[in-house]
């Protein structure tokens, strides 16, 4: 993996980002990469909040991956900083080649770096398969997580 760069997303990646986003069957319901506007507003809030890291993996100047990491401050665990990973994606021509790995090690370093004392995801209860990537990467499934739409 030599190749692949992770760096911080520009405006210029939100179409490959959304892209990765909605290609698969949860993102194709929700996501609507044909319009960009809602996706350059958050952007723009996401760029502007220093613990908002929205990242691409590039390989050969083409972004293949990406995930968002937010540092979340709080008072449980005496005060400890968490990092919350959202919306990790890799290019269909990119699964199965541990580029998904990479990122996630990336975000937990990253999260360590930044004095983060616990590294925390959800993942959508139908994504098995995403479950044992995790537990892999050694997540541990210790919360029931709740969601209500709004």
């Amino acid at each position: 993996m030599s190749d692949l760069v992770i760096r911080r997303a520009t405006e210029d990646d939100l179409a490959a980002i959304v892209a990765m986003l909605a290609d698969d069957p949860l993102g194709a319901t929700r996501e609507t990469p044909d319009d960009l506007g809602p996706y350059r507003t958050a952007y723009a809030a996401l760029a502007a909040d220093p613990r908002q890291h929205l990242v691409v993996a590039e390989r050969a100047g083409r972004a293949v991956g990406t995930l968002q990491l937010t540092v979340v401050p709080g008072l449980s665990r005496r005060g400890a900083e968490r990092a919350l990973v959202e919306a990790v994606r890799v290019h269909a021509d990119e699964r199965g080649s541990g580029l998904g790995s990479e990122l996630v090690r990336w975000a937990v370093d990253e999260a360590r770096r930044l004095g983060c004392t616990l590294v925390q995801l959800t993942s959508d209860a139908s994504r098995t398969d995403a479950h044992r990537f995790y537990e892999r990467l050694g997540f541990t499934a210790s919360h029931v997580g709740f969601k209500q739409t709004l």
